[in-house]
């Protein structure tokens, strides 16, 4: 099923907020997603903990779709990109690899992330260009921790938002985007990252969910 995005102005830019958790840059032409932890089932269990497999086929999937949808010359990893040493097993580097012969004139940049330090760099075949934050582009200082930067508007992942929708009698919490004055938070692209519930912390940010395939917004 499709699934739509949410274009707002962040700072007198267009951004685009994606169902599939990333966002799209329209004048730049570029995607921004945080936090895809690709491997993230394979440490776990090379680590003895028997969780399923999939986790990296089905974040790749919702990258394809991205791609086929917004036609992006370039994507910003926001930080995070593999989880840990043990996501260099085959399972996760042959998928990366086969969807990357897929998408070889796209540009890949990776703003590195604390687990990028402690995963190792992907293979040079990649073509993966790492850089360290704040990573100027155009408007925007894209970092992998929140902060703000001067002269820019920031873009960051690292918390994995979530924002918790209740009633009288249940609740659910869900991805979300949060948008200050000078700083914005990506949720987290990856499946199996858990995430952090921001509504005890908002000091009048704007906050967009993710609910299946749509993007809305919800008063902070």
């Amino acid at each position: 099923m499709a699934t739509e995005a949410l274009t707002i102005d962040v700072n007198g830019r267009a951004l685009a907020l994606c169902a599939e958790r990333a966002a799209f840059d329209p004048l730049a032409k570029s995607l921004f997603i945080a936090d895809a932890h690709f491997g993230k089932d394979a440490v776990f269990r090379a680590r003895g903990i028997p969780v399923p497999a999939g986790t990296t086929a089905e974040s790749l999937a919702r990258l394809d779709a991205l791609v086929a949808t917004h036609r992006p010359e370039s994507i910003v990893f926001l930080g995070d990109l593999l989880h840990a040493r043990e996501s260099h097993a085959d399972e996760t580097l042959d998928a990366l690899a086969t969807w990357r012969a897929k998408h070889r004139a796209l540009r890949l940049v990776l703003v590195e992330g604390n687990h990028d330090r402690h995963a190792g760099a992907l293979p040079a075949a990649f073509g993966v260009d790492v850089v360290k934050e704040p990573h100027m582009l155009g408007p925007w200082a894209l970092c992998h921790h929140p902060q703000t930067v001067d002269g820019a508007y920031a873009l960051a992942g690292h918390e994995h938002p979530v924002y918790r929708l209740a009633t009288r009698i249940d609740s659910v919490r869900l991805p979300c985007f949060r948008f200050g004055s000078r700083a914005g938070v990506l949720p987290a692209f990856g499946a199996f990252t858990g995430g952090f519930e921001v509504n005890g912390s908002l000091r009048g940010e704007m906050v967009y969910v993710v609910a299946q395939e749509r993007v809305f917004a919800v008063r902070a």
